[in-house]
């Protein structure tokens, strides 16, 4: 492991996920503090202007943009698995990143990286045809775009078999399984509501590679990313306190890439 001085993480965060008049988030505070931003692109949450502006305010803060793919379920917010082939998962994550390629071009700024939303997240995490057919879409727009996914997950290897840079994500404020599989949010400990607790998981993840999963099993894991979800009521202030933390611990703040 690299010494604490010379250590770098990413703090991802998902936004843009307001759609109409409907409302979720501070995603202008939130991107004065992360370093990468996952945008909905309509299928889970999202419409187009909110699209543009959340663009917009992450060119403004300088934070690397990222399409946030879904399976296509607005009333579900992208949580509800769906019997979808991998030729449908292809061309799904195939026209949700254009369509936030559009925005980012016209802002005069380039996508940096994907990452899928929910039930599709965790489904390409287990199931490596899928996961192979998502990389694949990702490599055939742009192969220099970085794939997302979860730590140990059938999609990281996906994603490093189609030649693709691959950021190993875990997450500060969520339930880990003995296998390395996030806690199904229906099940109890999914979801760590007690900010110092969720801290001191990311602060373990960042420095040492483990987790302690909810059976009481130390877990190892590599974490390139750590994710923040935007939605909660206390969503900025944890965020800004786990980058006051990391930054305290002498750990750089970027996206991947962005050192290179």
């Amino acid at each position: 492991m690299p010494s604490l001085a010379t250590k770098t993480i990413d703090i991802n965060c998902d936004l843009g996920e307001s759609f109409g008049a409907w409302h979720m988030g501070d995603d202008a505070a939130l991107l004065a503090v992360v370093s990468s931003a996952n945008i909905a692109c309509g299928f889970h949450a999202g419409d187009p202007d909110i699209m543009r502006r959340t663009v917009a305010l992450a060119v403004q803060h300088g934070v690397a943009i990222g399409a946030h793919v879904s399976l296509p379920d607005l009333q579900g917010f992208g949580r509800r698995e769906m019997a979808v082939t991998p030729a449908e998962a292809y061309a799904m994550t195939l026209y949700q990143i254009g369509a936030l390629h559009a925005f980012a071009h016209a802002a005069g700024t380039r996508l940096h990286h994907v990452k899928p939303h929910g039930a599709l997240y965790n489904m390409a995490a287990r199931d490596a045809r899928l996961a192979q057919s998502i990389a694949e879409a990702v490599r055939d727009f742009d192969a220099s775009l970085w794939l997302f996914g979860l730590a140990g997950s059938e999609l990281v290897d996906a994603g490093r078999n189609a030649g693709l840079q691959v950021a190993s994500e875990a997450f500060a404020d969520r339930g880990y399984r003995a296998d390395g599989s996030l806690q199904p949010r229906k099940e109890p400990g999914a979801l760590i509501t007690e900010s110092d607790e969720a801290i001191a998981q990311a602060m373990a993840m960042a420095r040492e590679g483990r987790v302690r999963a909810v059976d009481g099993n130390i877990v190892e894991l590599q974490a390139d990313t750590l994710c923040v979800h935007g939605d909660g009521a206390h969503a900025v202030a944890f965020a800004r306190n786990l980058h006051a933390a990391l930054e305290a611990a002498g750990i750089t703040i970027a996206a991947p890439g962005a050192n290179a």
